[in-house]
């Protein structure tokens, strides 16, 4: 009785307490025996009507990793589960008939299944998802050679992909100079305050020992490392892959720190035609646009690109902190679909640029004999890539790639020339072997590099260097939570030198939410005068290489990560990753600080050593329209020879960038940056402060046309806000190392045209 009287008072408000007092006593009992008819209809009805259980297993299409936090429902009935760690869940309570069941999970396409209960094969059902198309959980890196998703390959990758890499794109349209500087462990340091060449380094070492690809090719090595990053336009590319730590191993010398892949857009079902046009308040614009269509047997992309800049004085002290450049690109590239199992294609990269920095009254030619200063850069930069990839049954592919690269270019300052031109070519064949639990890939590849000093000079730095390499990947899965990938490669050089070096990485899949990985192996790099020291002095008063007196660098590195990843639900997810890296490099390459007797400076190899070590922490919170991401770098980089034992100079300890974004997709994208750097030591050993910059973005988008703008640095943080960024008269100033912005604040805005 007591159990009645809970019942009724929680569903029929009438029946309360006072419905007890004896004058309504009548009416209660009548109540009563209405509410035991209705509850013994009930029952009939249910008891018309089996119940039945559903057990669903979710796993990733590509991967056959199980899906946390996968929702499944029965439509038009409020019956719901959602996956545990597993993938796994229980649907209980459903009724008799034709049911339609219902599967979603982010950045998957949502799937539909009808059933008619009751089953006669009630065992768990295993039900694949596939990702949404440019989802993260699709991309196969190609930096590695392997085949295998990215959740599946030991080396720590990490990529910039699909709409971030369209939205960061929008700050600067004309170079990825600010895309890449936004990932944890990666600083754009610029070299040149005239020009405003930068480098890119990774975990503390200097832009030299990093290698930057361009679909696999290496095409920005020696002297075409000169304006590299500042001319590669970012419009064009699908996505960019860094692997950080001791790369040698898959491409060779110059990857001692890491590499950077640009991987371009392909031609897919869907045909795309798109136009960008951007103007800031400092004279600059950029117009480019990009076509790609495929078609039964042909498929074509064509990227064309026109940038400018007014040179721009932001301090007023009668110098550029922004050159004045003119720059034109073309990236056409042609794909032919011979059969299902066979392509070829060849593209093409042209890029010219004039780029003028110095004395404001000289560019507006206004010059006499006191504003007389300048730097002048004329560059031209032609490229070839071709690529062949022919599949076999038993998923065998045979990969051939042959690329071939020009780069000429011309330093003037008053009363100084030098100029070069720089013929390179990468010739590889490979061959890829794989099953359920392996994959080899094996392969050689030939490298030539040969730079010519076209300007006469008593002593010039002329170079050539060609590299033979062979190697060995492995990737083997020994378990569904352990997978191994090690690597081989031998090379030589026509230089006497020989070259072995080993590579291992593990993955731990401690359980669905938690990975770790460890990875480690050998480097290399080969003398070379192409560097940050040599590119701050335009190559004026540099000691041609003596290889009888130089030998090359070597280094060993290891790195561990830990990533715990989890959906809280559909509107929400969670991701943190924590690595730690240590990188040694003997006998580091190093140019004089004192000059010769004759004036000149020389690259000798230090006695001693440089390592970095430190840590990596990135958290991203995704909740339903709002985005933020933390990113901390810790960078202990130190040398360790000539009798000194000081901090590598211009490399940060701390590092901290944050960003908090809101985004109604396809419709509106508000974006916060938060960037700061620590106290850095100069060459000369002083300490320059810590410095915060902030920026600010947003794009609002229709069908087919989208608008944004963009305030960079509205802090107006620089260099000159400290000090002075020159010594001297401004006729003969010299520079002093740049360790903060020199452009301060920025605003930008354009739109994009999507025509499909």
């Amino acid at each position: 009785m007591k159990m009645i009287v809970r019942v009724l008072w929680q569903f029929y408000p009438e029946f309360k307490l006072r419905s007890l007092h004896k004058n309504s006593f009548r009416q209660f009992a009548s109540n009563l025996r209405n509410f035991f008819l209705f509850f013994v209809a009930s029952s009939v009805s249910v008891c018309g009507y089996a119940q039945h259980t559903l057990r669903v297993r979710i796993k990733d299409a590509r991967s056959l990793e199980p899906l946390v936090s996968t929702t499944v429902l029965v439509r038009g009935i409020n019956i719901a589960a959602i996956a545990d760690d597993n993938g796994t869940m229980t649907l209980k309570n459903i009724p008799d008939g034709k049911q339609v069941i219902i599967i979603r999970h982010v950045g998957y396409k949502e799937t539909y299944d009808s059933l008619v209960f009751p089953l006669s094969d009630t065992s768990i059902r295993t039900v694949f998802l596939q990702p949404k198309e440019g989802e993260l959980g699709e991309v196969v890196v190609s930096a590695t050679r392997s085949s295998r998703t990215i959740g599946n390959i030991p080396t720590r990758i990490e990529t910039i992909s699909g709409e971030e890499l369209e939205e960061q794109s929008v700050s600067n349209p004309g170079n990825v100079r600010m895309i890449l500087s936004e990932s944890t462990g990666i600083q754009a340091q610029q070299t040149s305050a005239t020009s405003a060449n930068s480098s890119i380094r990774i975990q503390g070492l200097d832009g030299k020992y990093t290698l930057l690809l361009k679909d696999g090719f290496p095409l920005y090595t020696g002297y075409s490392t000169g304006l590299s990053i500042i001319q590669i336009p970012p419009l064009d590319l699908k996505r960019v892959e860094v692997i950080k730590g001791a790369s040698s191993t898959l491409y060779g010398g110059g990857a001692i720190a890491g590499l950077v892949n640009f991987v371009s857009k392909v031609p897919t079902g869907k045909k795309e035609l798109s136009f960008l046009v951007n103007g800031n308040q400092t004279n600059a614009g950029d117009v480019s646009g990009f076509y790609a269509q495929k078609f039964k047997k042909i498929g074509i992309t064509l990227y064309s690109a026109q940038n400018w800049q007014a040179a721009y004085d932001v301090d007023k002290d009668g110098l550029s902190d922004i050159p004045k450049f003119s720059r034109f690109t073309i990236n056409p590239k042609v794909f032919y679909y011979v059969n299902n199992s066979t392509t070829v294609s060849l593209g093409a990269n042209a890029n010219f640029e004039n780029r003028l920095g110095g004395d404001m009254r000289l560019i507006q030619h206004k010059n006499d004999s006191t504003h007389s200063y300048f730097e002048k850069n004329l560059s031209t930069r032609l490229s070839t890539q071709l690529q062949f990839e022919k599949k076999f049954s038993g998923d065998k592919i045979l990969n051939f790639k042959n690329s071939i690269g020009y780069f000429d270019r011309t330093i003037t300052k008053p009363g100084y020339l030098f100029s070069g031109k720089q013929v390179s070519s990468f010739s590889e064949l490979s061959y890829l072997l794989q099953n359920k639990r392996s994959e080899w890939i094996v392969g050689g590849n030939v490298w030539t590099d040969n730079f010519t000093q076209t300007n006469v000079t008593a002593y010039p730095l002329n170079s050539s260097l060609t590299t033979l390499g062979t190697f060995v990947q492995n990737n083997f899965k020994v378990s569904e939570k352990i997978i191994l990938e090690s690597g081989l490669r031998i090379d030589g050089t026509d230089r006497q030198n020989y070259f072995f070096l080993p590579r291992i990485s593990a993955m731990y899949k401690i359980s669905t939410l938690f990975t770790t990985r460890i990875g480690g192996g050998l480097g290399y790099k080969t003398p070379s005068i192409f560097s940050e020291e040599a590119e701050e002095k335009g190559y004026q008063n540099i000691e041609p290489l003596d290889l009888s007196k130089v030998s090359p660098e070597r280094s060993v590195g290891a790195n561990i990560d830990f990533n715990f990843r989890k959906r809280i639900s559909d509107e929400a997810s969670v991701s943190v990753n924590q690595l730690f890296f240590y990188t040694r490099l003997k006998s580091p390459l190093v140019l004089s600080e004192a000059p010769l007797p004759d004036g000149n400076f020389e690259f000798y190899n230090a006695d001693g050593y440089l390592d970095s070590k430190g840590s990596e922490t990135n958290l991203k919170l995704d909740l339903d329209d709002i985005s933020v991401y933390v990113g901390y770098t810790f960078t202990d980089a130190r040398r360790h020879y000539n009798n000194t034992d000081s901090l590598n100079p211009l490399t940060a300890k701390d590092r901290l960038y944050v960003t908090l974004s809101y985004e109604i997709e396809g419709k509106l994208r508000v974006g916060y940056e938060l960037f700061y750097t620590g106290e850095q030591l100069l060459s000369n050993g002083q300490t320059r402060p810590n410095f915060w910059v902030m920026g600010m973005s947003a794009e609002y988008s229709f069908k087919h046309f989208s608008l944004f703008v963009n305030a960079e640095n509205f802090t107006d943080t620089r260099q000159t806000k400290y000090e002075s960024i020159y010594t001297g008269t401004i006729r003969n100033p010299q520079f002093k190392e740049i360790w903060a912005p020199t452009d301060g604040f920025i605003f930008n805005g354009g739109f994009k045209i999507r025509v499909w």
